[in-house]
């Protein structure tokens, strides 16, 4: 019987959210272990190589990884399978070009380029609220981090905005009705709404109502939904289509119109 931690990760056991191929080998890289998930998180090395295409090979992602050219929230990684994940900040200072991670409304990883002044904050949910040694008040948020002495109004399934310098909180979202949210998980990953009300269901799980800006409305757990707006005001630059999913007629309308006005 095995024993000891995993170290190898066949391709077609790989999420799907990364989009690789089947048939360009037997493995695919295997996530570190990080701040996120192994199903939440994509390592660098698809992104350098498979995504962003600066590398053509792995050796080729090794030597960009390992001249420290890689910053991950401000912190340089040299671990090609260092796990990235929702809402976390790539910046490559050497070509100047900023990167924040984000869900195409299909559920997949959907590499964002953002502007400089943008990338010096990332919105992080908070997941639990605990009391430390010696009475210290800590919050842990979705990326792992644990925040000493947080603002005493802020809750579970709340969203900070976080300085990425120095790891303080600057503002915070509360998760309440009227507010942007980003859909993190299950059928509806990757859409982007209003949250309309929350349905409690003790001992089974909170049902979050969102409609999205054209007024489809659909239902989600309260654990997918994370808040990045007071109001219909986002504090993150959003991907192309806001969000708004189509329906298969909406999408092959768009597709014919588009070819008709290249013609």
């Amino acid at each position: 019987m095995a024993r000891g931690p995993k170290k190898h990760l066949k391709r077609l056991n790989a999420p799907k959210k990364w989009m690789l191929d089947k048939l360009s080998g037997k493995f695919a890289p295997r996530p570190s272990a990080g701040p996120h998930k192994l199903r939440e998180s994509m390592p660098l090395i698809v992104v350098i190589r498979n995504k962003l295409k600066y590398s053509l090979t792995y050796n080729e992602t090794k030597k960009v990884t390992m001249s420290r050219a890689i910053k991950v929230d401000g912190k340089v990684r040299t671990d090609m399978c260092f796990p990235t994940g929702f809402q976390d900040v790539i910046s490559i200072d050497k070509t100047g070009e900023y990167f924040r991670m984000l869900f195409d409304v299909k559920g997949r990883f959907l590499i964002h380029r953002i502007k400089k002044d943008e990338a010096a904050y990332k919105l992080c949910s908070v997941k639990s609220l605990n009391t430390a040694a010696k009475g210290v008040p800590t919050l842990v948020t979705h990326d792992g981090r644990t925040i000493r002495y947080p603002d005493p109004l802020v809750k579970v399934y709340d969203t900070i905005k976080l300085d990425i310098a120095t790891g303080k909180i600057q503002d915070f979202i509360r998760f309440e009705p009227g507010n942007l949210a980003y859909i993190t998980g299950g059928q509806n990953c990757g859409r982007i709404g209003i949250i309309t009300h929350r349905e409690k269901h003790p001992g089974s799980f909170d049902i979050v109502h969102v409609k999205d800006s054209v007024g489809h409305s659909f239902a989600t757990r309260l654990s997918n939904v994370f808040p990045i707006g007071k109001g219909k005001q986002a504090w993150i630059s959003l991907p192309r289509g806001k969000g708004v999913r189509l329906s298969i007629a909406e999408e092959r309308d768009r597709k014919l119109a588009q070819k008709a006005k290249e013609m």
